[in-house]
């Protein structure tokens, strides 16, 4: 296993909070979610971009009741989103700006996900998850797929996309100063959303040039997001299943957070996939988190343990460790020559070669 340094413990406590209130403020911790979700959809933060607002302004805005939004308001202006004034009237605090649309780093399409309703109604079947080891998608259709499902709903699957886009700047930040892609003339990103990862990636690297491949309806999206950015000449865009079959010709080929969305057969069959289409000299390139050795109280092991049990719960997939890793690759037919940590614990570069 990789060496690691150890990392200081965080207190996830207030100094001198009793333990029975901080279970409290655990079990409660949904209320502030969907009071988050809510106040994204309704586009308050918009709003409060124009100025400070009351409640009747906001709820003649967003088309709720007045005096209900003023209480949830003022849950959000409890945990630093809003500021409640003197006079009534609610204003943004620079986290509240992130709930904006426009906002630059904006994390509203990240909230309408992952606090939304689609992921919430998924956690009500934690308990048949954890007793069946089956995702919730799959309790009413055993040979249901997730991203099938999303399909169904363009909206959601665009907001989706958004979410996935939010994080890829500072994603391809991270990847690109950790790994040097230097010798690379091509990289096909297999399962890249719109592309946004794979644009910040290329213009760190100028001579190199990349193809975005994911399913036919989000290639379409890829499309346009990939001309926006005047990158057409740079990147093509293919539509496809990577369980099929993926483009070739590349001598890389990247997959972010993608392989922790499956089981380790669905994964192993990606990953052949791709396997099939490398060349002797290629690389396969995983974009992940790596699941640390031990758990701790550290953010970075809540947020890779959280994410492992959403995975669970919403796709089936899971977070995995090296040792993990290492019997993947095998299994699909290549070796895992060294993990590259970056700055996010989020974007890990495990890279292999065909064995």
């Amino acid at each position: 296993m990789a060496k690691t340094e150890p990392v200081p413990t965080e207190k996830p406590t207030a100094p001198g909070m009793p333990p029975g209130a901080l279970l409290y403020q655990m079990a409660i911790g949904h209320y502030v979610s969907r009071a988050l979700a809510l106040a994204a959809k309704l586009g308050v933060a918009d709003q409060l971009a124009r100025g400070p607002r009351d409640a009747d302004t906001l709820a003649k805005a967003t088309g709720t009741q007045a005096r209900a939004l003023r209480r949830v308001m003022r849950l959000l202006a409890s945990v630093g989103l809003f500021e409640e004034r003197e006079d009534g009237r609610f204003a943004l605090l620079p986290l509240g700006e992130l709930l904006r649309e426009d906002a630059p780093g904006s994390m509203r399409a990240s909230v309408l996900v992952f606090a939304g309703v689609g992921i919430q109604d998924s956690w009500k079947e934690l308990e048949f998850c954890v007793r069946t080891g089956i995702p919730a998608f799959r309790k009413d259709d055993p040979d249901a797929d997730a991203f099938d499902e999303m399909a169904k709903n363009p909206e959601e699957a665009a907001i989706f996309d958004r979410a996935m886009a939010s994080f890829a700047p500072q994603l391809a930040a991270a990847v690109a100063a950790a790994y040097d892609f230097s010798p690379c003339r091509k990289l096909v990103d297999v399962g890249g959303g719109n592309g946004a990862l794979l644009v910040g990636i290329l213009r760190a690297n100028p001579s190199l040039r990349g193809v975005v491949f994911d399913q036919p309806h989000v290639a379409e999206r890829a499309r346009k997001h990939v001309a926006a950015e005047g990158m057409e000449d740079r990147i093509e865009v293919v539509g496809g299943s990577f369980f099929e079959a993926v483009p070739r010709g590349g001598d890389a080929y990247l997959l972010k957070h993608v392989i922790h969305d499956w089981d380790d057969r669905e994964a192993t069959e990606i990953l052949r996939t791709v396997r099939a289409a490398l060349p002797a000299d290629g690389k396969l390139l995983i974009v992940e988190g790596v699941y640390p050795a031990r758990i701790d109280a550290t953010l970075a092991s809540r947020g890779a343990a959280a994410n492992d049990v959403n995975m669970l719960v919403v796709t089936g997939g899971r977070q995995r460790a090296e040792q993990e890793f290492r019997e993947l690759f095998e299994a699909a037919g290549f070796r895992l020559t060294r993990i590259v940590p970056s700055l996010s614990p989020a974007a890990s570069v495990i890279e292999g070669v065909p064995a």
